[in-house]
């Protein structure tokens, strides 16, 4: 039976991602996937999907026969809505607009609507920032009940962004990895950005090359004659995070833990997940999921899932 530490670590972990490298599914494929992912017994480790602004009433036209499909009878509570994460293009007042638009129209209401035939939720956007002046602007037009996450340069002064970002309760987001070797950051930067948030009091999320749960070398796509490079591993990465806000790692402690490739030396129980002898109790866990390491985008969620069973862990 999995422990307790591994679902506080997993629960609501994993934004799915399917549109973009390298599954880069059609969007009936992607949302048929994400449906039968949000009915699974693994639902609970699965939050959002994510999609350009500007493929939403794409996503409209393919996902309302699956939305239709819930809870038929009025007198049942409704079912949890599909929340939705949306890549901002463009013009960020425009598509705040749609978005608004977008929520209206998909409420669960009462009266002559039938309360379960729109369940979806756009919670959540991205945005790519060059400079922290921008976070500044953005911030000013942000609605209350939507959430940023201001994607950073891999190679800025993660300094400056946590300071723009600090106070404000949004986001950060990293870039973990891609389809090259390069693209990928390494474990002593991807430990200054997580520190930096830290710090600052910052929550953040990653994307990309987080497919397996432990760092290892894999192809960096499904072609036949993928690139190989090394991945960091979503539970190094989200244990760092814990033993940063929890236990004190500096960034060389804890860029050893994002660079371990042996999973025996995690061992999760009910009380905690130790590293080495060092233990972050399951409270602490969950405190650094809700709190600060929020989540990661991964194209593939069926994978996480099946590596983690591969290593006993669930």
């Amino acid at each position: 039976m999995a422990s307790q530490s591994i679902h506080a670590l997993m629960y609501g972990l994993i934004d799915y991602a399917g549109l973009f490298p390298p599954a880069g599914l059609p969007m009936d494929k992607a949302v048929e996937a994400f449906a039968s992912h949000w009915g699974s017994t693994d639902s609970v480790a699965l939050a959002r999907f994510i999609l350009p602004m500007k493929r939403l009433d794409e996503w409209g036209a393919v996902a309302v026969k699956h939305l239709s499909r819930q809870a038929p009878a009025d007198d049942q509570a409704p079912p949890r809505p599909w929340r939705l994460s949306v890549l901002i293009d463009d013009n960020l007042a425009v598509e705040l607009d749609a978005i608004e638009d977008f929520n209206r129209s998909h409420e669960v209401a009462g009266g002559s609507t039938h309360k379960h035939a729109h369940t979806a939720e756009i919670d959540t956007i991205e945005l790519k920032v060059q400079t922290p002046d921008v976070i500044d602007e953005a911030v000013e037009h942000l609605p209350e009940d939507l959430y940023p996450f201001f994607e950073i340069p891999i190679d800025s002064d993660f300094r400056g962004f946590a300071a723009a970002l600090a106070g404000t309760g949004f986001g950060a987001k990293l870039r973990t990895g891609g389809l090259r070797p390069e693209m990928f950051p390494s474990c002593e930067l991807v430990a200054e950005f997580i520190t930096a948030m830290h710090t600052a009091e910052v929550p953040f999320k990653c994307t990309a090359g987080l497919h397996h749960p432990v760092r290892a070398t894999h192809p960096l796509s499904y072609d036949v004659n993928a690139l190989r490079g090394t991945m960091h591993g979503f539970v190094n990465v989200f244990l760092a995070a814990a033993f940063i806000r929890h236990a004190r790692f500096d960034v060389k402690t804890a860029a050893g833990l994002l660079a371990e490739t042996d999973a025996g030396t995690i061992v999760f129980t009910d009380a905690g997940a130790t590293y080495k002898g060092r233990l972050v109790t399951t409270d602490q866990i969950r405190d650094t999921r809700e709190n600060f390491a929020i989540c990661f985008g991964s194209c593939s969620f069926d994978e996480p899932m099946a590596d983690l069973r591969k290593l006993g862990w669930l």
